[in-house]
């Protein structure tokens, strides 16, 4: 068995963690993917140098890792195509699939296979997302390492302990760039609304949001405590906060993620 790594699925999250490995140092020539589309496939060539397939069976011929990052409604009869190869290597499986948990990739991979289950999210594609990982049991210590080591090439990663929590992983940051999204595309209408020029207005919103982030994550302090800092009493801030507070602002952002994360558990249920 060699160091090969095989990618099953070449879209935009697979092509990001690729981009990474080969920024890190790693040597194209380690690197195989199974692409059934022609243009994505050459372009994953032409780009970063990697040996590419069109079937799944030829990327993972002397790999000791797989990635499966095909989309989750077609991952079952990938991964029952590859079962005899599964059996015989015992491949680390990285999976980037929403709502496929370990147990089933094992059932599907035909059983002993070591497993880690990844939520990376969209920002992943500018090396500025984040991660929630699960190892299965039979995942070793190197296992681990290397896994982190895959989706750190992304940004941030975490750990969680508890499998079932991976559903709560995928509401809060798996989705949660669209939460941001909708958030900037809510405030530039109504910045239009209140008379300002499209492009002024969505300038000022998307700046806003992408400083707001920055002091997010370089500040000494949590959210709450910025939030009060640039909430002067009786200002104009303190106006626009109460008015969300009183629309259910906190209730709404609740419920919005407990709904993907019962989507994702019925996801995972459909697939089975």
């Amino acid at each position: 068995m060699t160091d090969n790594i095989a990618f099953i699925g070449g879209g935009n999250m697979a092509r990001s963690l690729i981009g990474g490995l080969v920024a890190q140092g790693r040597d194209p020539a380690t690197i195989r993917v199974a692409e059934p589309v022609s243009p994505l496939r050459d372009a994953l060539h032409a780009d970063f140098g990697v040996a590419v397939f069109e079937q799944g069976a030829q990327a993972v011929d002397g790999a000791a890792t797989w990635v499966l990052a095909t989309k989750p409604q077609v991952l079952r009869p990938v991964c029952e195509s590859l079962v005899a190869q599964a059996q015989a290597t015992r491949p680390l499986v990285v999976s980037i699939a929403a709502g496929i948990t370990s147990a089933q990739l094992e059932r599907w991979l035909g059983g002993d296979i070591a497993i880690v289950r990844t939520m990376p999210n969209t920002p992943a594609l500018l090396g500025a997302g984040v991660t929630g990982l699960y190892a299965s049991r039979r995942v070793d210590t190197a296992g681990r390492t290397f896994a982190d080591a895959l989706l750190s090439a992304a940004g941030k990663t975490v750990w969680i302990d508890d499998e079932a929590q991976m559903d709560a992983v995928t509401a809060v940051s798996g989705s949660g760039p669209a939460y941001v999204f909708l958030l900037a595309e809510a405030m530039v209408d109504a910045g239009i609304k209140e008379g300002l020029p499209p492009e002024a207005a969505r300038t000022l919103a998307l700046q806003t949001v992408f400083g707001a982030a920055r002091m997010l994550i370089e500040s000494d302090v949590d959210a709450t405590e910025l939030r009060r800092r640039v909430t002067s009493p009786n200002g104009t801030t303190q106006a626009a906060i109460e008015t969300f507070e009183a629309g259910g602002f906190r209730a709404l952002a609740a419920h919005a993620i407990h709904a993907a994360r019962v989507r994702g558990q019925e996801l995972s249920a459909a697939n089975d």
